[in-house]
């Protein structure tokens, strides 16, 4: 090595020094450098291993210090740093992530559709709900009624018909999904439209003649207008989508999705469906409103395939709608569903249904590995939502065989996963973004359950601390608008899963064997959705040189009697440092 005379050792000391001093505290090069411009003091939770720290210190929107309240001290200067005591006061913790949802479409429905209570019954449905969703879409000058949330159970032995829905409105396509968005009630106007039916009414299509769906046929030979599965999307997809759904309009819905997120806790969210309407302008008018500021919140965008698609068609939309992306929008997954919902009898499990059925599958094992392969070559990666454990299998074989490890495959939903599948999906970094929120099931439907399937698998539904126990990658999401009965916010999230109860419902903890503590459910809710959405290194967790993304929460969920959970909620969420939402 040669020799360093004395002027080039000071240089280089002296450069060494700088660039320690840039990486530490930002770049800060002001007078006031070190300095904070907030500094926080309580009980802070920071999903990093658990620990609990006292205090920490947030400069230029990231975390310049955490640690005790001693060192925090160091970073205040007096007049100019903002100091927030919360001892004693609740938790602090980072901003959690919803690991799949459905905000854009559950907020759009609300605007420009019905919304159906879950308790709403098939006369009221026929009586009220439908001939009043006619009105108010006649009074627009929209061009379909168009509704969303019916439940299955209540409506499964009474279904509405296309011509119960004719006798209200025969001149304008009617479109009303369930709960789960799985399933639809059509008139024969929509019918039409699609090519399901001609004018004259001779059927087009009947059955099973939508790959990965249903249509369901009276006894004279027709459909009845009940779709199950990808029957119904392939409907909804001739729907007047680019007038329902129009950058413009999505440019007034993401505000109300950012402050129903914020209020609710969440700094992280992955859409689960994001071309919904089948066009792209969800991805447009996000890029526009980060481009200008008016995002803050990281959202991530997926690209959903149906299984009746021309499939290279969509793939190179998917690849395409990268562009899209901007600092807090990240278009960076294809979505696609294997299977239905396995308490409606479309999921795909093994072993079969008492009736004897084994439920709907969308794709061959064959036909994922590609996408899946293709995908990640071109630097998306795969969201596939399955239900059922032979659903579940068949993602976990595509993904290992076609798949590249580093993507961080995701499977979302998961109902009786196959003891073999838990370590195949760690060895292989496949993640899950698993049922918390379903974790628990009243008497009545845990009774419906025992009725249409195996009793082992009625009775062990959905799996979170086997995957914990395996060491896969889970992350929590709340599905809104689906299950609309269920807790959408991530505290009402956290107390299911660790009681295995709901607290707006009577019955026992189901599958009490697979509950988690309060800390793996807060992991669940924060750092692993950030890794989940590639955001580990910058956020999902309060650690020195990440963004200051964090809630003040009403109550320590970590010590708080375990059946007040679901009562706290932010008092605070920041972003990136700044006060974006509070009480």
């Amino acid at each position: 090595m040669p020799k360093l005379n004395r002027r080039t050792f000071i240089k280089l000391s002296s450069l060494a020094a700088l660039v320690f001093f840039s990486t530490s505290y930002g770049g800060i090069s002001d007078a006031r450098a070190g300095k904070a411009d907030l500094v926080v003091y309580g009980k802070i939770f920071t999903s990093e291993d658990n620990k609990i720290v006292e205090a920490f210190a947030v400069k230029d929107g990231k975390f310049i210090f955490v640690g005790d309240k001693k060192g925090a001290e160091k970073f205040i200067e007096d007049g100019k740093t903002e100091i927030i005591d919360y001892s004693g006061k609740g938790l602090v913790m980072p901003g959690c992530g919803n690991g799949h949802a459905h905000y854009f479409m559950g907020h759009t429905i609300q605007k420009i559709g019905t919304v159906i209570d879950i308790e709403t019954g098939v006369e009221e449905f026929l009586n009220e709900i439908v001939p009043s969703a006619v009105k108010k879409v006649k009074e627009s000058g929209a061009k379909v009624v168009y509704g969303m949330g019916w439940e299955y159970e209540k409506f499964k032995h009474n279904m509405p018909t296309r011509q119960q829905l004719d006798a209200i409105c025969s001149d304008m396509p009617m479109f009303f999904a369930d709960e789960e968005a799985h399933k639809a009630i059509a008139n024969t106007l929509c019918l039409i439209n699609a090519g399901i039916m001609a004018a004259d009414g001779t059927v087009l299509k009947k059955g099973d003649d939508i790959r990965g769906g249903e249509i369901v046929m009276g006894a004279d030979g027709t459909p009845t207008g009940f779709l199950k599965e990808q029957s119904a999307t392939y409907v909804r997809f001739f729907l007047d989508n680019d007038d329902f759904f129009s950058v413009d309009f999505a440019k007034t819905n993401i505000p109300d999705i950012e402050q129903h997120l914020l209020s609710e806790g969440y700094t992280m969210y992955l859409d689960g469906w994001s071309n919904y309407f089948y066009d792209e302008d969800f991805f447009k008018a996000a890029q526009q409103m980060d481009k200008a500021g008016d995002i803050h919140f990281v959202l991530g965008l997926t690209y959903e395939f149906e299984s009746w698609m021309n499939i290279d068609e969509y793939f190179k939309k998917a690849v395409d709608a990268k562009k899209y992306s901007s600092t807090h929008v990240k278009p960076n997954w294809i979505k696609l569903f294997i299977d239905g919902t396995v308490e409606t009898g479309t999921g795909f499990i093994e072993p079969v249904y008492l009736d004897g059925h084994q439920g709907i599958i969308n794709w061959t094992e064959e036909e994922i590995t590609e996408i899946t392969r293709k995908a990640n070559l071109n630097g998306l990666s795969m969201h596939i939502h399955a239900m059922g454990n032979a659903g579940v299998n068949r993602i976990v074989n595509a993904y290992i065989n076609g798949g590249k490890n580093e993507m961080r495959n995701t499977i979302v939903h998961l109902y009786g996963v196959n003891n073999s599948d838990y370590k195949r999906m760690a060895d292989n970094n496949i993640y899950v973004t698993a049922g918390m929120i379903w974790h628990c099931a009243d008497d009545d439907f845990q009774s419906g359950l025992l009725e249409i399937l195996p009793e082992e698998m009625a009775t062990e539904g959905y799996p979170i601390k086997s995957f914990f126990d395996n060491g896969v990658n889970i992350s929590s999401y709340s599905d809104f608008p689906a299950l609309s009965g269920s807790a959408d916010d991530p505290f009402g999230i956290m107390e299911i899963a660790v009681t295995g109860i709901n607290y707006a419902e009577f019955g026992k903890a189901w599958w009490p064997e697979e509950l988690i503590t309060r800390e793996q459910a807060l992991t669940a809710l924060t750092i692993n959705v950030a890794k989940q959405m590639f955001l580990e290194n910058e956020r999902g967790s309060i650690k020195e040189g990440k963004f200051a993304d964090f809630l003040l929460v009403t109550k320590d969920v970590l010590t708080c009697p375990i059946e007040e959970i679901h009562t706290a909620k932010p008092a605070a969420t920041f972003f990136e440092g700044k006060k974006v939402f509070s009480l």
